[in-house]
Protein backbone atom coordinates (compact mmCIF):
# COMPACT_ATOMS: atom_id res chain seq x y z
CA UNK A 1 0.00 0.00 0.00
CA UNK A 2 1.45 3.84 -1.04
CA UNK A 3 2.16 5.72 1.66
CA UNK A 4 -0.33 8.05 0.53
CA UNK A 5 -3.15 5.91 0.73
CA UNK A 6 -2.45 5.25 4.35
CA UNK A 7 -2.51 8.42 5.08
CA UNK A 8 -5.72 9.03 3.87
CA UNK A 9 -7.51 5.70 5.26
CA UNK A 10 -5.70 7.00 8.83
CA UNK A 11 -7.15 10.29 8.46
CA UNK A 12 -10.86 9.30 7.88
CA UNK A 13 -10.14 6.66 10.59
CA UNK A 14 -9.07 9.65 12.75
CA UNK A 15 -12.66 11.94 11.61
CA UNK A 16 -14.48 8.99 12.52
CA UNK A 17 -13.54 8.65 15.58
CA UNK A 18 -13.76 12.47 16.38
CA UNK A 19 -17.28 12.16 15.38
CA UNK A 20 -18.26 9.55 17.39
CA UNK A 21 -16.25 10.30 20.35
CA UNK A 22 -16.51 14.10 20.86
CA UNK A 23 -19.57 15.61 20.99
CA UNK A 24 -18.56 17.19 17.34
CA UNK A 25 -20.93 14.21 16.06
CA UNK A 26 -24.03 15.30 18.17
CA UNK A 27 -23.40 18.89 17.62
CA UNK A 28 -23.77 18.87 13.92
CA UNK A 29 -26.50 16.18 14.30
CA UNK A 30 -28.28 18.72 15.80
CA UNK A 31 -27.37 21.67 14.06
CA UNK A 32 -28.47 20.00 10.54
CA UNK A 33 -30.85 17.83 12.15
CA UNK A 34 -35.25 18.76 10.38
CA UNK A 35 -36.65 16.52 13.32
CA UNK A 36 -38.61 18.08 15.55
CA UNK A 37 -37.38 18.12 19.31
CA UNK A 38 -39.00 19.13 22.70
CA UNK A 39 -37.39 20.31 24.82
CA UNK A 40 -39.23 20.55 28.80
CA UNK A 41 -36.96 23.95 30.24
CA UNK A 42 -36.88 24.08 33.80
CA UNK A 43 -39.52 26.41 34.81
CA UNK A 44 -36.65 28.46 37.24
CA UNK A 45 -35.45 29.64 33.55
CA UNK A 46 -37.01 33.03 33.69
CA UNK A 47 -37.00 35.68 30.68
CA UNK A 48 -35.45 38.84 32.40
CA UNK A 49 -36.90 42.39 32.52
CA UNK A 50 -33.91 43.59 30.24
CA UNK A 51 -34.51 40.23 27.99
CA UNK A 52 -37.71 41.67 27.22
CA UNK A 53 -36.21 44.76 25.68
CA UNK A 54 -36.38 44.30 22.02
CA UNK A 55 -38.10 46.45 19.56
CA UNK A 56 -40.18 44.71 17.12
CA UNK A 57 -41.20 45.88 13.70
CA UNK A 58 -44.19 45.08 12.70
CA UNK A 59 -45.12 43.33 9.10
CA UNK A 60 -49.44 43.06 9.62
CA UNK A 61 -49.29 44.90 12.82
CA UNK A 62 -48.18 47.75 14.65
CA UNK A 63 -44.52 48.11 15.93
CA UNK A 64 -43.84 47.48 19.84
CA UNK A 65 -41.44 45.85 22.12
CA UNK A 66 -41.75 42.51 23.39
CA UNK A 67 -41.66 44.52 27.60
CA UNK A 68 -45.17 45.26 26.00
CA UNK A 69 -46.12 41.72 26.37
CA UNK A 70 -44.73 41.04 29.86
CA UNK A 71 -47.34 39.51 31.59
CA UNK A 72 -49.02 37.92 29.43
CA UNK A 73 -48.65 34.39 27.88
CA UNK A 74 -46.51 34.44 25.12
CA UNK A 75 -46.12 31.81 22.18
CA UNK A 76 -42.70 33.35 20.74
CA UNK A 77 -41.43 31.45 17.86
CA UNK A 78 -38.43 32.26 15.61
CA UNK A 79 -39.35 31.43 11.79
CA UNK A 80 -37.74 32.48 8.32
CA UNK A 81 -39.53 32.05 4.56
CA UNK A 82 -36.39 30.85 4.00
CA UNK A 83 -36.76 28.12 6.10
CA UNK A 84 -38.78 24.37 4.78
CA UNK A 85 -39.57 23.36 7.92
CA UNK A 86 -40.89 26.96 9.37
CA UNK A 87 -43.29 27.11 6.04
CA UNK A 88 -44.74 23.29 7.41
CA UNK A 89 -45.52 24.27 10.20
CA UNK A 90 -47.59 27.89 9.46
CA UNK A 91 -50.95 26.76 8.75
CA UNK A 92 -51.12 25.05 11.89
CA UNK A 93 -49.67 28.14 13.77
CA UNK A 94 -52.57 30.28 11.78
CA UNK A 95 -55.24 27.80 13.36
CA UNK A 96 -54.24 27.59 16.75
CA UNK A 97 -54.01 31.68 16.57
CA UNK A 98 -57.23 31.74 15.23
CA UNK A 99 -59.00 29.70 18.21
CA UNK A 100 -56.35 30.63 21.14
CA UNK A 101 -55.40 34.59 20.48
CA UNK A 102 -57.77 35.00 23.34
CA UNK A 103 -55.68 32.80 25.45
CA UNK A 104 -52.44 34.04 24.98
CA UNK A 105 -50.47 36.43 23.02
CA UNK A 106 -48.63 35.29 19.59
CA UNK A 107 -45.40 37.02 18.30
CA UNK A 108 -43.58 35.69 15.43
CA UNK A 109 -40.11 36.87 14.65
CA UNK A 110 -38.98 36.29 11.14
CA UNK A 111 -35.19 35.67 11.63
CA UNK A 112 -32.51 36.68 8.67
CA UNK A 113 -35.55 37.80 6.43
CA UNK A 114 -36.32 40.60 4.07
CA UNK A 115 -39.27 42.98 5.15
CA UNK A 116 -41.31 42.80 1.39
CA UNK A 117 -40.28 38.61 1.21
CA UNK A 118 -41.94 38.09 4.39
CA UNK A 119 -45.09 40.50 3.73
CA UNK A 120 -45.42 38.88 0.51
CA UNK A 121 -45.36 35.31 2.50
CA UNK A 122 -48.34 36.76 4.59
CA UNK A 123 -50.45 37.78 1.97
CA UNK A 124 -50.11 35.09 -0.41
CA UNK A 125 -51.29 32.61 2.19
CA UNK A 126 -53.62 34.50 4.14
CA UNK A 127 -51.83 34.65 7.84
CA UNK A 128 -53.02 37.39 10.04
CA UNK A 129 -50.67 36.16 13.13
CA UNK A 130 -48.51 38.69 14.57
CA UNK A 131 -44.99 39.15 12.70
CA UNK A 132 -42.56 41.42 13.35
CA UNK A 133 -38.63 41.62 12.48
CA UNK A 134 -36.51 42.22 15.53
CA UNK A 135 -35.20 46.32 15.04
CA UNK A 136 -32.59 45.68 17.91
CA UNK A 137 -30.40 43.27 19.55
CA UNK A 138 -32.26 39.64 20.61
CA UNK A 139 -31.12 38.59 24.07
CA UNK A 140 -28.54 35.71 24.20
CA UNK A 141 -31.44 33.18 25.93
CA UNK A 142 -33.19 33.67 22.02
CA UNK A 143 -30.08 33.01 19.51
CA UNK A 144 -31.23 30.24 18.68
CA UNK A 145 -29.49 27.93 15.70
CA UNK A 146 -32.43 25.46 14.73
CA UNK A 147 -35.73 26.93 12.88
CA UNK A 148 -38.76 27.19 13.87
CA UNK A 149 -37.84 27.26 17.71
CA UNK A 150 -41.19 28.09 19.76
CA UNK A 151 -41.04 29.11 23.08
CA UNK A 152 -44.51 28.84 25.20
CA UNK A 153 -43.62 32.03 28.01
CA UNK A 154 -45.82 32.24 31.16
CA UNK A 155 -46.95 35.56 32.81
CA UNK A 156 -44.53 35.12 34.74
CA UNK A 157 -42.07 35.00 32.91
CA UNK A 158 -40.82 31.34 33.12
CA UNK A 159 -40.16 29.52 29.66
CA UNK A 160 -42.17 26.44 29.82
CA UNK A 161 -41.85 25.13 26.83
CA UNK A 162 -39.22 24.97 23.85
CA UNK A 163 -39.42 23.18 20.58
CA UNK A 164 -37.19 22.59 17.54
CA UNK A 165 -38.53 21.98 14.40
CA UNK A 166 -41.64 21.65 13.09
CA UNK A 167 -44.55 21.05 15.03
CA UNK A 168 -48.28 21.08 14.87
CA UNK A 169 -49.42 23.19 17.08
CA UNK A 170 -53.04 22.58 16.46
CA UNK A 171 -52.83 19.25 18.18
CA UNK A 172 -55.02 18.60 21.11
CA UNK A 173 -52.21 18.53 23.57
CA UNK A 174 -51.06 21.91 22.60
CA UNK A 175 -54.97 23.00 22.79
CA UNK A 176 -54.81 21.42 26.37
CA UNK A 177 -51.23 22.75 27.14
CA UNK A 178 -52.80 26.02 26.51
CA UNK A 179 -55.86 25.59 28.19
CA UNK A 180 -53.79 25.01 31.57
CA UNK A 181 -51.85 27.78 30.91
CA UNK A 182 -55.00 30.29 30.60
CA UNK A 183 -56.40 29.19 33.68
Amino acid sequence: MKKSKLWIYVLIVAVIAVLLFSGVGKFLKDQFSMEATVDRVDNQVMITDEEYNVELKGMNVPDTNLQNLKGKNLFLNFWGTWCPPCIEEWPTIQKLYEDKNDKIDFVLIAMMDKEDKVKEFLKKNDYDVPVYIASSPLPQKFMVTIFPTTYIIAKDGRILKREEGAQDWDSQEMRSFLDQLAQ
